[in-house]
């Protein structure tokens, strides 16, 4: 144990005082000459840390360890306090996981949700580096930790500014990078305090501020500054991806957004032409069109079914976007297909559109298009199935790969690894990624394909097997199936020939040869599709083939 004042360690009594070694001198130590402690014995944790009497020169060596900023009070509530705050933090990101999965009321963030827990996971790695490296502050923690900072802030002002960034995000992804910043800041703070600490104690017990850093410290500083490093890094890409969300806001749906299911989150609807009505007054059916695997705008489905409308196979048609799928917001966890039906009629009621309906709908679609059937029966009046999903490939959809999957990707989303670059060098558009190609890269995309994937073997398979036992066995029904699916599984071939057997009143069964999955994508599979659509649309025509005159639908700039 080192002796008070630098006195020897054998108990001899120290040189007189008149000769000490100032600080700072040759001696390797940096340490003076001590005279008789006033103290009898060792010294113990309370004298040792005592100041020197009025007039007495000795110092306590700058490598003792009663040389610290622990001594000041204040340097010991920061750490106290950033512990606690750390831990505040994980028990937020913990809540925010568990939202993925299933969302604690009034915690439903409209947008994907992960950009909450990006921001609360800085949070953790900001205050873990202040308190794995609470005694070895550094200019370079403090310098980067402010760009940290900064760059939260900005994104905060994104997020308050822009209104749908502010809208889907609510309340907790607000709450969740408002905190992130002041952590950030907070974290600087700290850096800054516990220098000034460590400075005055070198002083009042060394006599000079100590310069000097072990190998130990130089290396702790290197770690430090390189984990802050890529926190700065994960910052930078946060604000990239989010300036991109905030351009995407800008692009305005071509219908209309309506609250659904107690005002927790908005579904885009949108109808294409006026209502018109028979001889007899009665209504002409409006096709509902329900997407496959992507948005339908993107998908090319949309551009089909408004080619029918302009050849004159259809009189009207409404789409939408299921929950997280293009302009529409992602839903409360858990969500299943009978949950979105919900949502759509809440919609169509809200938007006075009440049918009747064909329904249009292209593969995992139909799972959709035939629990809304069984929930209509009487304002249903045809079924369309495109290659549709059958439901005993729901495993396919629910299965634990897939679903680790999408969660891992869709937690690394908002760095935009993949967004990024693609809006950087390969100029991709709004639309592009609101509803086009790189819409699957969206975080809100993702959480609805997990979603999908968490329930599809209980809830989605118990709503479309009562679906199935209720749909009306006098519905007509159409359905038309890709060739090259069907030379690729077998079993996908068995299974479409089922989907023929919902209904008793099955009007046409096609495999258009060489048509993929997206059947409209081949000219044989478009004139197919829409002279099946004509006949399901008007049976008085169901022996005329109808030739159709291709159209690119005009894009919203």
């Amino acid at each position: 144990m080192v002796t008070l004042w630098g006195s020897k360690q054998n108990g001899e009594q120290g040189e007189d005082d008149s000769s000490p070694n100032p600080p700072g001198s040759s001696d390797g130590e940096h340490s003076r000459p001590n005279t008789r402690s006033r103290h009898q014995g060792d010294p113990d944790e309370r004298t040792r840390l005592l100041p020197p009497p009025p007039g007495h020169g000795g110092y306590l060596s700058p490598d003792d360890p009663a040389v610290t900023p622990y001594n000041l009070w204040s340097v010991r509530a920061l750490r106290h306090l950033t512990v606690i705050f750390t831990i505040i933090t994980f028990l937020w990101w913990v809540l925010l996981f568990i939202s993925i999965f299933a969302s604690p009321p009034s915690m439903n963030s409209r947008g994907s949700g992960y950009f909450d827990i990006s921001y609360a996971l800085l949070t953790i790695g900001n205050l873990l580096v202040a308190l794995i490296f609470f005694s070895i502050p550094s200019t370079p923690m403090s310098v980067l930790g402010m760009v940290v900072g900064v760059m939260l802030l900005i994104n905060m002002i994104l997020i308050l500014a822009v209104s749908r960034l502010r809208a889907e995000e609510g309340w907790v992804g607000t709450a969740s990078v408002i905190w992130a910043a002041l952590m950030s800041l907070y974290c600087v703070l700290t850096n800054k305090t516990v220098r000034w600490g460590k400075k005055e104690e070198e002083e009042r017990l060394t006599g000079r501020e100590e310069t000097r850093r072990s190998l130990r410290e130089w290396c702790a500083v290197l770690t430090a500054s390189v984990i802050m490093v890529v926190l700065v890094a994960v910052t930078v890409l946060l604000t990239a991806t989010l300036i991109l969300r905030a351009r995407d806001a800008t692009l305005a749906p071509p219908g209309e957004r309506y609250f659904v299911d107690g005002d927790k989150y908005q579904v885009h609807v949108a109808c294409v032409g006026d209502r018109r009505y028979d001889d007899q007054g009665e209504a002409i059916p409006t096709v509902l069109v329900e997407g496959g695997e992507e948005p339908t705008e993107g998908s090319g489905l949309e551009d089909f079914i408004y080619n029918a409308r302009v050849n004159g196979t259809i009189a009207r048609y409404c789409y939408w976007d299921r929950p997280g799928l293009a302009f529409s917001e992602n839903a409360p966890s858990p969500h299943s297909a009978g949950m979105s039906i919900d949502a759509i009629s809440e919609a169509l009621a809200i938007a006075g559109e009440d049918g009747p309906w064909i329904l249009v709908s292209a593969g995992i679609g139909g799972i959709y298009s035939r629990i809304f059937s069984s929930r209509h029966v009487r304002d249903v009046q045809g079924i369309f199935l495109i290659d549709t999903l059958h439901e005993d490939f729901l495993h396919r959809v629910g299965s634990p790969t897939r679903g680790f999957f999408l969660w891992a990707w869709g937690m690394i989303s908002p760095l935009g690894l993949d967004r990024i670059p693609a809006a950087v060098f390969k100029g991709r558009t709004r639309e592009d990624r609101v509803y086009g190609p790189s819409s699957y890269q969206s975080g809100k995309y993702l959480k609805a394909k997990l979603q999908e994937n968490l329930v599809a073997e209980s809830f989605t398979k118990s709503e479309i097997m009562s679906a199935r036992r209720i749909q009306p066995p006098d519905t007509p029904l159409v359905v038309v199936s890709s060739g090259v699916m069907m030379k690729k599984d077998k079993e996908w071939e068995k299974k479409q020939e089922d989907l023929t057997k919902i209904t008793d009143n099955l009007l046409a069964y096609d495999v258009v040869s060489g048509a993929p999955h997206e059947v409209w994508r081949t000219l044989k599979g478009r004139e197919v599709l829409e002279q099946r659509l004509g006949e399901l649309f008007n049976p008085k025509k169901s022996n005329t083939t109808v030739k159709t005159a291709w159209k690119l639908k005009p894009r919203q700039d």
